[in-house]
This record gives structure tokens, C-alpha cells and sequence, in this order.
């Protein structure tokens, strides 16, 4: 059992050798109930009963993990709209949880990477990947943020996925990284204690309460 105080207290920056953000929430702003006020409209009745942001059905974790087409899945989501919504309509609806990506916290990152290694661990799938990016290009260009990590790993790409702790020991084993000196930082509860029963330092950021770049100020 993981207590609550273990994942709500940052370590002492000397204790970290490594920092792995998560991306969406932590450095992204995400809207994570637009989807579903989306696909209602669109006359979708169950999109909260078959996605949510702690728990989803296979059909979201085969995307996640790229063992679904892009075609395909806007195919099987077309299946519960009604038949005059058009395939555009269904992918704005489900790119709508993305919103921005403010240029100080990938400033940040390129400041962090002075005295610690960087890298980012994202849930994710190729429609919202090339979604984002583009938004990325115009507020700062690819390479930039690109060159704040020393890897970036999605799940769509990897075929893994947090918050199962082999995930997070894989990621460290590739880097040569000690779980233990290895800080991993998400908005989401159920990643943060994947981390943490891996035994990777783990931080539980609460984004309606405060910005990594607040956080992180001391480090």
C-alpha cells in the first residue's frame, strides 16, 4: 500500500540523478472531460462509460500501445454516432482534450537538463501525436522541445504504457537509469504509484493546484 504522503513530497534535488516527466497535464494543458462533452453532442451517449482518464476499455489501450490503425479506431468510434456525423467531426471530437503547451515549462526543462537527465513518458496514440506536435511547432518548434529530453518515449511507439511498474523499469533499464535516483512525475495518481512500486522516486503533481514550473523552481 502506497501512503498518500510518499507521492505528494518531492525528494531533495540531490537525491535525483534523472527526471521523467509524464507529457499531457504535467507539460501539456489537457481538457480531460472535452471528449466526452464532445461525443455527446454528436449524439454519443457512453463515451464516459467506455473512456476515462483512470480507466479504459481495450479498444483505447490498443490505441495507446499501437495495436490499432488510426482508420480503424475512428472507424469502431463512428459505430456509436449516429450515421450522418462525419469522420472529421468524430477525430476534432476526440483531439479536443488537447489545448496548449507553455514555452516556460519546456524552458524549464532545458535548465533541469544541466544537472539531471530529462526525459518524457507519455500514454498516448499517433492521431493526438500529430495533433500536438503541431501546436508544439508553432508555440516553440519540434527541436526545441524535442532537445529538452534526452529520449522521448509514447506508449504508441513503445507498446507499453504505464502504470504497470515493468513499464518504468524498462524505461530505466534502456538508459542505464537507478530507479531509486530517478524522480518520475504525473498528474495522474494511478501512473504515480506504478512509479513508485517500481521503485523509482515518484511525485504526484495536482494540477489545479500548481505548475511544474513552481514546483520544480528549487531544483
Amino acid at each position: 500500500m502506497v501512503e498518500a504522503n510518499e507521492i505528494k513530497i518531492l525528494p531533495h534535488p540531490a537525491d535525483v540523478d534523472a527526471i521523467i516527466f509524464d507529457f499531457g497535464g504535467v507539460l501539456f494543458n489537457i481538457d480531460y472531460d472535452a471528449p466526452a462533452r464532445a461525443f455527446k453532442a454528436l449524439g454519443m451517449a457512453d463515451f464516459e462509460a467506455i473512456y476515462s482518464k483512470a480507466s479504459q476499455s481495450d479498444l483505447f489501450d490498443k490505441l495507446e500501445t499501437g495495436r490499432i490503425s488510426n482508420d480503424d479506431f475512428i472507424g469502431e468510434l463512428m459505430k456509436h454516432v449516429p450515421s450522418h456525423v462525419s469522420k472529421p467531426e468524430v477525430l476534432h471530437a476526440w483531439n479536443v482534450i488537447l489545448l496548449d503547451i507553455p514555452k516556460a515549462r519546456i524552458e524549464l526543462i532545458h535548465d533541469l537538463k544541466n544537472r539531471y537527465r530529462t526525459f518524457l513518458l507519455s500514454n498516448t496514440n499517433a492521431i493526438h501525436v500529430a495533433e500536438f506536435e503541431k501546436t508544439i511547432d508553432v508555440t516553440m518548434g519540434l527541436p526545441y522541445f524535442r532537445s529538452a529530453f534526452e529520449k522521448i518515449y509514447y506508449s504508441n511507439v513503445i507498446g507499453i504504457k504505464k502504470p504497470y511498474p515493468e513499464t518504468f523499469l524498462d524505461v530505466c533499464k534502456w538508459n542505464n537509469l537507478i530507479p531509486s535516483k530517478t524522480l518520475f512525475i504525473d498528474d495522474s495518481v494511478q501512473h504515480v504509484v506504478g512509479a513508485h512500486r517500481a521503485g523509482l522516486l515518484a511525485y504526484h503533481l495536482r494540477v489545479e493546484e500548481n505548475d511544474i514550473c513552481d514546483v520544480l523552481a528549487h531544483y
